[in-house]
């Protein structure tokens, strides 16, 4: 029931109060008749309904309610009688009428409002000044909280998009939800008809820093947000030092004091969780030293303070002990090298001293990278910091901090460019890695010249990919390697070993000691300990390079296969089912020679990547692309898109058995690269437009693009078959439908398949191919030859009156229909210069372009 809201003076209008009274009754049948001829009766049913929305409360609750019915009722009624809609100057005033009412309405009512008031066609610059004036009015919260709790967050960028005060303001204002008091009760209070569990921090979260980097703006925006990462940052690092154990002392003190710093709030966080985590001695220390107020602390804490408050506080973290019941050294993975062979170039002169031994023809070269972890905390990105080189006999560790001071000579870059073109490019050198495409990544981000190397890369064997091999049919023996006891016990706690430590327990016998892996990088001069890790991180992978070459079959590896692994060839699969191209060097996969000999490893030759039509190249989405996936369906290219339900496991499914490549983003990319074929898994960046994004996957794959391309596919279902259909036949089933037909109110444009492709597709006229319909508003959809029903009911009125118009193209397998309009023309504008389109004019259906 509508109750009377804001202006309770104002009497319901005759035509609400007959409505309301039928609405009581639920006598549906008379009401929707009432409904129908009251409108047909009002001269100007849009400002009526603006008015009733106005003065009325009731339609703002979830749920039935006769708001909701009037506002779907009166979109069905303007579909029948689009005559009279408003335009110009009277419009743009209902349209801020509505806009302040968009925040308080329900999410299923958003449609229907934005489609009666057309507000998607409206003027933006007008719309944001409606935002600034909200916003003057001190109403931006009013505007932006109820979008939030309907999981519109489209919608309010949209609305601050340009606007820099307003986009300060929104972040401002959601930092205050992660306020270390705040009470969704509050919220709610001020909004009644919202529900408290639709505050998802951990969404809002990613949201907000997803928000600051598209704006540029400073983190010191939101300090509760930024305070709330930190403490997942310390809790991380307390689970790794006191229930995984795998973390040093030091390296642990080094990250919990960058992450706390000065803020007093955290460094209590931190002593709270210590005494759970690491004891009330520790705990105790870590107060003193950061000198927090008794009253903030822990009841027990003081009393042991009062106790240790002989030391100094200054020296407090250093006397911090906790014991390492970790894994023993002795039952790890020892390097076979004096200290003395492992030398840190941190100079040209010893970088060019020693370039000769690497770029030996025939050598082997163990590769591996280090850098700074960052936890996912705010601030400055880690950059690389180390670069491992390992031949037989000597290991080099490459300082990139010294080697590339900030702000050095453009000379540097280009030098160590030329020195990773040599050794990488080179087919006479063979390097091994492991699940090296994060470490290219990152290298690329200080080398940018880098990533033009990374496709040349040649004679380049990842061991990650003999390990699936090796764990996928491997004899009994190996597979009792992670099933004792200790194993088990191990993996019951979240320990067992994991990535290379897995692969060289399995080849030699012992893990890797991992404890320095998340050290502080960046930090000088590098310990011990740091190198020692650093080393065995890049040697270890040539003593299991050795030990699979020299008894392969003890793995369940012929040396066929390692051969054809070295060679890159494994991709003849990916060949046989599309030919895609391969993402760690961006080049064809070479076939086998049948006359080499397996048991010697040949280098490839550097060959020049093929283009793949559009039509050809096959991907799947996972549902964080949905919007990349129809822009690639545009383009031309086959895109299935995972829906919002689906687990992102699908996305392996669907390109084990379709040959497709799987496009993804975040951190579901590790798990599906791991699930598919190499160079079937590509990595999108997620804050790029879903146009930049595309444009990304075009160039990495080389996807050609033609003209006959764009909307060749149906953007709704992928479908590329269409059915053609002429202008007199569909105004025919039109009219059999009960749908106007009159020119009354401008026809939006649709997005057609191109000409050339919808015309091979296409079987005659295909007007003896439809099954009519009944005649009258109540009749069945006609139908495809496959019974597909017609979406005519989609044809705004007014478009079969276009006199260039001579046919429609109706998608065979959803039934969406297309037809000819400006929209195609304006998208190949756009898209010739950055697809490379000619500049002369096409066709599409006949119809110059």
């Amino acid at each position: 029931m509508l109750e009377a809201g804001g202006s309770q003076d104002r009497e319901p209008k005759p035509l609400l109060q007959s409505l309301q009274s039928l609405w009581e009754t639920r006598n549906m049948e008379k009401l929707k008749q009432e409904m129908e001829a009251g409108f047909s009766a009002l001269e100007d049913p849009w400002t009526w309904l603006l008015e009733v929305l106005e003065t009325c409360s009731g339609w703002r609750c979830k749920g039935r309610s006769l708001g909701t019915f009037l506002v779907k009722g009166l979109q069905e009624w303007l579909m029948k009688n689009p005559e009279g809609q408003p335009s110009g100057l009277k419009l743009r005033k209902l349209q801020a009428r509505l806009f302040p009412l968009l925040a308080q309405c329900q999410g299923n009512l958003l449609d229907p409002l934005i489609g009666i008031y057309e507000l998607h066609a409206a003027d933006r610059n007008f719309l944001l000044g409606q935002v600034n004036h909200l916003y003057y009015k001190d109403k931006f919260k009013e505007m932006c909280v109820p979008l939030l709790f309907q999981d519109r967050m489209d919608l309010v960028e949209a609305f601050v998009e340009n606007h820099p005060d307003l986009q300060q303001q929104l972040l401002r204002f959601l930092d205050t939800w992660f306020a270390p008091d705040f009470q969704v009760k509050e919220v709610t209070r001020e909004f009644p008809s919202l529900k408290p569990e639709k505050v998802n921090h951990r969404l809002l979260n990613r949201t907000m820093f997803r928000l600051l980097d598209k704006f540029q703006l400073d983190p010191a925006l939101c300090p509760n947000v930024v305070n709330q990462k930190h403490l997942s940052t310390l809790k991380y690092l307390l689970y790794k030092r006191f229930v995984e154990k795998t973390m040093t002392e030091e390296n642990w003190t080094d990250h919990v004091q960058l992450t706390v710093q000065g803020n007093q709030w955290l460094q209590e966080q931190l002593v709270h969780l210590l005494v759970h985590h690491g004891g009330l001695e520790v705990a105790a220390r870590w107060a003193m030293h950061y000198g927090l107020p008794k009253e903030r602390l822990p009841r027990c804490v003081p009393e042991m303070m009062e106790r240790l408050g002989q030391q100094e506080r200054e020296d407090a973290p250093e006397q911090i002990r906790s014991p390492d019941k970790g894994r023993s050294k002795a039952h790890c993975y020892h390097l076979p090298l004096p200290m003395e062979q492992i030398l840190v170039l941190s100079t040209w002169e010893a970088l060019e001293e020693h370039k000769e031994c690497l770029l030996k023809a025939g050598q082997i070269v163990g590769l591996d990278m280090e850098w700074r972890p960052s936890f996912g905390s705010v601030g400055a990105k880690p950059r690389i910091s180390l670069v491992q080189l390992a031949i037989p006999g000597r290991v080099f560790l490459l300082d990139m901090l010294a080697l590339l001071q900030p702000g050095g000579a453009q000379e540097e870059e280009e030098a160590l460019t030329q020195f990773f073109r040599e050794i990488f490019a080179n087919p006479n050198v063979i390097k091994l890695g492991y699940g090296m495409q994060g470490d290219f990544s990152q290298l690329g981000k200080i080398l940018p010249t880098f990533q033009a190397i990374e496709k040349q890369l040649c004679s380049f064997l990842d061991l990650l990919v003999i390990q699936k091999e090796i764990r996928k049919d491997s004899p009994g023996d190996l597979q009792k390697v992670d099933s004792g006891p200790k194993a088990r016990g191990r993996r019951a706690r979240g320990l067992a070993e994991r990535g290379l430590s897995l692969l060289v327990q399995e080849v030699l016998g012992r893990p890797l000691d991992k404890a320095e892996q998340l050290s502080n990088w960046e930090k000088r001069p590098l310990r011990e300990e740091q190198l020692l890790y650093a080393a065995s991180d890049a040697y270890c992978l040539l003593e299991v390079y050795a030990k699979l070459l020299k008894d392969p079959s003890s793995f369940g590896l012929s040396p066929e296969t390692l051969a054809l692994l070295m060679m890159r060839t494994e991709s003849a699969e990916v060949k046989k089912s599309g030919g895609q191209l391969d993402v760690a060097d961006g080049s064809p996969q070479q076939e086998e020679n049948e006359d080499s000999n397996p048991s010697s490893v040949a280098a490839p030759s550097i060959s020049t990547p093929e283009v793949t039509p559009a039509q050809d190249f096959r991907v799947v989405c996972d549902n964080m692309l949905q919007g990349l996936g129809r822009h690639l369906r545009c383009l031309g290219v086959d895109a299935q898109i995972l829906e919002n339900a689906d687990d992102h496991r699908k996305a392996a499914e669907i390109a084990r058995q379709e040959g497709r490549v799987i496009l993804t983003s975040g951190l579901p990319y590790q798990t599906l690269r791991s699930q598919v074929g190499e160079g079937r898994c590509f990595r999108v960046d997620c804050a790029q437009k879903a146009k930049d994004q595309a444009l990304k996957v075009l160039e990495h794959f080389r996807v050609q693009v033609t003209l006959a391309d764009i909307f060749s596919r149906c953007q709704a279902c992928n479908c590329n078959r269409y059915l053609k259909v002429s202008k007199e036949t569909m105004a025919h089933l039109v009219k059999m439908r009960g749908h106007p037909t009159g020119e009354e109110g401008a026809a939006p444009e649709s997005s057609p398949p191109s000409a050339k492709d919808a015309g091979r597709a296409m079987e005659g006229r295909g007007e003896g191919l439809l099954q009519a319909p009944d005649s009258g508003p109540g009749a069945l959809a006609p139908q495809l030859p496959n019974g597909v029903p017609l979406q005519i009911e989609a044809l705004p009125a007014g478009v079969l009156t276009q006199e260039e118009l001579s046919c429609f193209y109706c998608c065979k397998s959803c039934g969406k229909v297309f037809w000819e309009g400006s929209h195609f023309g304006r998208a190949v504008s756009r898209l010739r210069g950055s697809l490379d389109l000619p500049e002369g004019g096409g066709s599409l259906y006949g119809a110059s372009v």
